[in-house]
């Protein structure tokens, strides 16, 4: 059971980790990141109860639109909600880098306990799979939502409104894509590869403009 737990987590802590090490110029308070991987873990048992309810009731008629767009939109939705309720105002977010650290940690809070969970159904052979594909693509949704939070909160004011919607319209696309792969069954395998090729690119393009838009605050903030 310890095996089976400790592979379940590793995943999760080893991104968050690395996101955190990436952010050179400041360091996030780690308790206050670990407040918001928290928050990712308890939205886990809302989202799943609603996921069993709609599946269970077949509240929809076509699986696509079950498991891919009302699924994927779920999930992000919450993650959203927990960053813009609780976090977009934290004295703590104080520089745009933040918000790809909170991004991460609430994505990463909600995968680790979906992939305790699905481990405990399946068992640790899935472990690596599960490492590569839905824990890192969470994480990755995360840090592009964080991105866009973070441009949102210093922007000037004719430009927030239009990064806090791209925060949620961004990420559920991007999981919508996820999906739709997943369920084309037989050859998603050859289809997922250059996926989270793309998502990886793509978050780390956003890490890097994030850090350049953390020297910037920095320096009107004349603290370089």
């Amino acid at each position: 059971m310890f095996i089976l737990f400790s592979a379940a987590i590793a995943p999760g802590l080893a991104l968050l980790s690395y996101f955190y090490l990436r952010n050179q110029m400041a360091t996030e308070p780690r308790k206050t990141l670990l407040q918001a991987f928290l928050f990712g873990t308890l939205i886990t048992f809302p989202i799943m109860f609603i996921q069993y309810v709609v599946k269970t009731e077949e509240t929809f008629s076509n699986p696509f639109i079950t498991e891919v767009l009302f699924s994927s939109g779920l999930e992000e939705f919450f993650k959203w909600l927990v960053i813009f309720t609780v976090i977009l105002r934290h004295i703590e977010f104080d520089d745009p880098y933040d918000g790809i650290l909170y991004g991460a940690s609430v994505s990463l809070g909600f995968a680790t306990v979906e992939n305790v969970l699905y481990l405990l159904s399946f068992g640790i052979d899935t472990a690596f799979m599960r490492a590569i594909l839905p824990v890192s693509s969470h994480a990755l949704f995360g840090v592009v939502m964080g991105y866009y939070f973070g441009k949102s909160k210093f922007a000037n004011n004719d430009k927030k409104a239009e990064y806090l919607i791209l925060s949620i319209l961004t990420p559920f696309l991007l999981h919508i894509i996820y999906n739709s792969i997943l369920s084309f069954k037989g050859y998603w395998v050859y289809l997922i590869a250059p996926f989270m090729f793309y998502l990886w690119w793509l978050a780390l393009k956003k890490v890097k403009l994030a850090h350049q838009h953390l020297l910037q605050h920095l320096f009107e903030q004349n603290k370089i």
